[in-house]
């Protein structure tokens, strides 16, 4: 262990399991890592939204699998604090990790946005979500609403939910039911804009779904959904997806949603050996891919600090990458959000990466699609 960049890496998703891939990749056994996550699996959550819908599996990995496989040791904990000044990480099991870097990727909490809405998370939300689908197939559910809270960073399963229950109620040929889409957005799936954009209208035209652009949900009650600034619209059921809000943690700075501010190196602000990655972080777009993309910079940033002979990284520029479930074919859809307004947007039925899937993560996917399920 002598000499080697002693790395404590936080988390037990996507942003800390590229990392921690990425940095054993990239660095040539030059660090000495910890993952500490209390979590013991990694679950491919992206695929839950269509578990109501009798489609797809959410299929689970061993984390302590992945960490050997990263030559990592897995310490089945949770952050308590962290001692920047002594460089040292507190578990909440009264273990101390000392550390050269750390690096923060345990993620965001999903409360609700929209109060009186079915909130869809995610696997904890599968049954919710059948209720409503057996209340469509009797009769019961005329109107539903999937509503886009203003205050969501990441809208593209609210799109799925909506794609999949038109697909459902086209398949078994129910008559009478009316779907709509509320966003406030200036059209749909706008943070990809361009081509992705016109090919999500398209789809929701197709399946008969009213999009509502530019119109921001209120409040939902029994007779529907307020919206700004046209009313109320009509609905038996209102489907939202939850918003993220940030895990103040001990030792660190963060803003008033409990977010950490991080420049574009991944660095949390005013700490030079603290990094952060995904949903924690202050960036807006809360997204696996995301997530990847910052976690495949900061480990070459670690790398190159421990010794590894690598080039100066190119400037963060983050890139959307989504994998769209409609029911029939489903879309891969590219975006790069910082080059303008969506002329960079791609949309296909073809992979637009490798080695596709929903979460578009270059170590952990490769990882993924070779590595044994738990199930």
């Amino acid at each position: 262990m002598s000499g080697r960049l002693r790395v404590v890496i936080v988390g037990g998703g996507v942003g800390a399991l590229e990392t921690m891939l990425a940095l054993h990749d990239l660095a040539g056994g030059r660090v000495d890592a910890t993952l500490l996550s209390p979590e013991t699996e990694f679950r491919y959550r992206p695929a839950s939204v269509a578990l109501p819908f009798g489609r797809g599996q959410v299929h689970r990995f061993a984390i302590s699998d992945a960490a050997a496989a990263a030559d990592t040791r897995h310490m089945p904990a949770a952050l308590d604090r962290i001692d920047a000044t002594e460089h040292l990480a507190f578990t909440d099991t009264d273990g101390t990790i000392p550390y050269d870097v750390s690096v923060i990727a345990c993620g965001a909490q999903r409360v609700p946005a929209l109060p009186g809405a079915l909130v869809f998370r995610g696997e904890e939300d599968v049954d919710s979500m059948k209720e409503l689908l057996e209340g469509i197939d009797a009769g019961a559910v005329k109107r539903v609403i999937f509503a886009v809270p203003s205050t969501v960073s990441w809208q593209l399963p609210l799109y799925e939910l909506a794609l999949l229950t038109a697909t459902h109620v086209g398949e078994r040929r129910i008559l009478g039911v009316k779907l709509e889409l509320v966003t406030p957005e200036s059209r749909p799936l706008a943070e990809f804009g361009g081509d992705a954009s016109t090919a999500v209208e398209q789809l929701l035209g197709e399946l008969g779904i009213v999009v509502h652009t530019s119109t921001h949900p209120v409040r939902v009650h029994d007779r529907g959904l307020d919206v700004v600034p046209s009313g109320t619209l009509a609905a038996d059921r209102v489907v939202s997806v939850p918003h993220a809000r940030g895990v103040p943690i001990a030792g660190l700075p963060h803003d008033r949603e409990g977010f950490l501010p991080v420049d574009d190196r991944g660095r949390v602000r005013g700490l030079d050996d603290v990094f952060a990655v995904g949903d924690v972080t202050d960036f807006p777009i809360k997204q696996g891919g995301i997530a990847a993309g910052q976690a495949d910079l900061v480990a070459h940033i670690v790398a190159r600090q421990a010794g590894a002979p690598l080039a100066e990284p190119p400037a963060a520029r983050p890139v959307l990458r989504g994998l769209l479930i409609t029911g029939g074919t489903p879309r891969y859809l590219f975006a790069d959000p910082t080059g303008g307004h969506g002329e960079t947007a791609e949309a296909s039925t073809d992979p637009l990466w490798w080695p596709g899937g929903k979460i578009a993560a270059h170590h952990l996917g490769y990882y993924l699609a070779n590595a044994p399920t738990l199930d």
